[in-house]
């Protein structure tokens, strides 16, 4: 008997469902970009508890047919294609007919449908099949409802995130469209409150709607012509960035696209312009010929793929760099400058006037202090207008070799041995039981618990709930095995013996058959850099409340970034609250950061939407602590005293496996084998 069956449709559209609608954010897209197609000027979403339990789209668009409601959800029925040819002349965002099939094999679908001057209708799910057309009340235009969105596939249900990851997910969709269609009115709802509205007053409009009126005015609006490639839309000027790439939009022939080749071409335009984590801001539209583009290479349309990509991106590439360098071709490609517009806000209650002022971010002001005289530290950041720690009076004393190392109570490390005498067991992470916690929805979650016996260098473990392996669950093993190698690399310094200096800069060590050669800068920038890293995180928090309030907007990814860190900045001795749909107000910041430029602080903060690590204050300014240890480490042909060389190298402890905050070795270790062998005398 054969074993290869012909799957029936029902199969079909769930398999089908897997690669189309994988997320409620794909409901949403689906929908709303048939509402595009169908001409519709108004669009009205619906959502509820991230769009697990409702997602409703309404439109004014043509409608639909009474003979074709039951049509619309067959599998691969389409109005927007009828021979073969039309595929290489795709005008429209959906063409495929996959959506409402897809969208019906796995949740609880209504449709209501009228079209102009035609009496409305309604077909609903029944069981596994479609429904009968029934009359109904509504007028011209479609309304698709879909309620419990998996609710026969747990398997999918259980892989979507919390409601609200997938509520941001959504509102990221619905701002990319507000954007990409700016000549439509939108008015998004969560949980049947008005988040989000446009007017169709045009791009600018939309960009003031979405992210504030000042925005515009650090932007160049560009319209372009160039190898039949149209391009328009606003660019960020050489001194407008945002800290991490959620505000980047492009859009292809009306399709939001997420595309290397033309992320490429813009990032290197404002490569000679952008600094270490600052990426520009841009809504740009690009129009092209169909047969230069293949939109159906991507389950999602998300990606899209170019006959020529050099063509494509040498002249984006062109333009941009034009614009931002100022040169003479630049006239032809920048509009005058468009007069802001006013915004209309139609929730006075959630979002204060305040919020949306015109003028630029940095005119809020900010915390000030006196600035003490006594810190090496503090000088270095107050040089810079940054950030001030009185944590930091004592780094001359690490400086010299003057003091003794007198670490915090907290950042005491353990007693290191030499290999030679044991190594610290590590058992306890590899056989400990996670105590059973509830996960969220039957989603396993991992979360990590301080351990109290813990060596310095393992001061996080992982532990997951559900008892399944994670990329977290990944990082905590590695760490193991590096604490492990690092075991490997102590040595019993102890018994060393000081054979000699090279160059004044490198400090040589014997013991037994091998040999150290010690890099002293490396060395001694890598003791002030634990230093200074442990006084921020064993510094005791007092707060100090703001004289006026500090308020910053966030889109949606960054807000869900802020929700799920609002505790870490408690801790670290910020008191932040919402204030408004999508910004936030800084009440109490931490006494002993009073010097602190609240904006790059922020701007810092934000590089990290997308990473899965926590936040910490020691991570944010782990820069600037490498910056203060390597100029104040002792350098390359400084000649040291015997008591000073001696000093350093009892410090290290014997761990030859450091390496300085750049990620330099601190030491090179040669063997007696090795020379000889160098030497020919052994072979």
């Amino acid at each position: 008997m054969g074993k290869i069956n012909l799957l029936s449709a029902e199969i079909c559209n769930r398999i089908a469902a897997g690669e189309v609608i994988d997320r409620p954010y794909s409901v949403v897209k689906e929908l709303v970009e048939n509402s595009i197609d169908a001409g519709a000027d108004e669009i009205e979403i619906y959502i509820e508890k991230g769009g697990k339990q409702l997602i409703k789209v309404v439109d004014n668009g043509c409608g639909i047919e009474k003979d074709d409601m039951r049509a619309a959800f067959f599998a691969h029925a389409t109005s927007k294609i009828s021979v073969l040819d039309d595929i290489d002349h795709i005008h429209t965002l959906g063409f495929r007919g996959e959506a409402l099939a897809t969208i019906f094999s796995v949740s609880q679908v209504e449709l209501v449908s009228a079209v102009e001057g035609q009496e409305a209708n309604k077909v609903e799910r029944e069981d596994e099949y479609i429904g009968r057309v029934q009359p109904a009340v509504a007028p011209k235009g479609t309304q698709v409802t879909v309620r419990n969105l998996f609710f026969n596939t747990p398997v999918r249900y259980k892989f979507m995130k919390s409601d609200k990851k997938e509520e941001s997910d959504i509102t990221s969709f619905v701002v990319r469209y507000i954007l990409g269609n700016p000549d439509i009115s939108f008015r998004y709802y969560i949980d049947g409150k008005l988040s989000l509205q446009s007017y169709g007053g045009g791009l600018e409009e939309a960009i003031a709607q979405v992210y504030g009126a000042n925005y515009l005015p650090n932007c160049f609006k560009i319209s372009a012509d160039r190898n039949d490639i149209k391009i328009s839309g606003f660019i960020g000027n050489q001194n407008f960035f945002k800290p991490n790439k959620t505000y980047q939009s492009i859009f292809l022939n009306g399709r939001y696209i997420v595309n290397n080749v033309i992320a490429t071409a813009i990032a290197n335009a404002y490569s000679a312009y952008t600094m270490k984590r600052q990426f520009p801001f841009y809504v740009l539209n690009i129009e092209m010929p169909e047969d230069m583009v293949d939109v159906n290479v991507h389950p999602n349309k998300a990606d899209v793929r170019f006959v020529d990509s050099g063509v494509i991106y040498g002249t984006i590439y062109k333009v941009i760099s034009s614009i931002l360098d100022g040169s003479a071709k630049a006239a032809e490609f920048v509009v005058d400058s468009a007069v802001v517009p006013k915004i209309k806000s139609s929730f006075t209650e959630d979002r204060p006037n305040a919020v949306y002022s015109s003028q630029p971010e940095k005119s809020q002001p900010e915390m000030t202090a006196k600035k003490p005289e006594s810190s090496l530290f503090a000088a270095e950041f107050i040089q810079s207008g940054k950030i001030y720690d009185k944590n930091f009076d004592d780094v001359e004393g690490i400086d010299k070799f003057t003091a003794a190392k007198k670490p915090t109570e907290k950042s005491q490390k353990p007693e290191k041995k030499a290999s030679e005498e044991g190594k610290i067991d590590l058992s306890v992470y590899e056989n400990y039981e996670p105590p059973k916690i509830e996960s969220d929805g039957g989603q396993p979650f991992a979360q990590f618990y301080l351990r109290a016996d813990e060596p310095k260098e393992l001061n996080r473990e992982m532990v997951l709930c559900s008892g399944r392996k994670t990329f977290l669950q990944t990082e905590a093993i590695e760490r193991i095995e590096q604490n492990k190698r690092a075991q490997q690399q102590l040595i019993d310094y102890k018994s060393c013996k000081f054979r000699g200096v090279l160059f004044n800069t490198y400090l040589l060590y014997e013991i037994k058959d091998e040999v150290y050669i010690i890099d002293q800068h490396a060395a001694h920038e890598r003791l002030i850099y634990d230093e200074l890293r442990a006084k921020i995180e064993s510094r005791t928090v007092t707060r100090q409340g703001m004289l006026i309030p500090y308020i910053f907007i966030v889109n949606a990814e960054e807000k869900q970034f802020f929700e799920d860190n609002l505790r870490n900045l408690w801790e670290m001795g910020f008191t932040i609250e919402p204030f408004g749909a999508n910004s936030y107000r800084v009440n109490e910041i931490p006494a002993d950061l009073q010097e602190l430029n609240l904006e790059k602080f922020f701007d810092e903060l934000l590089s990290e939407v997308g990473e899965l690590k926590g936040i910490k204050l020691v991570d944010i300014l782990k820069d600037k602590i490498a910056q203060t240890a390597c100029k104040h480490a002792v350098k390359g042909g400084d000649a040291l005293t015997e008591g000073e060389r001696q000093k350093l190298f009892d410090m290290l402890e014997g761990d030859m496996g450091l390496k300085c905050p750049h990620g330099r070795p601190i030491c090179v270790k040669l063997t007696k084998t090795a020379i000889e062998k160098m030497f020919k005398r052994i072979v």
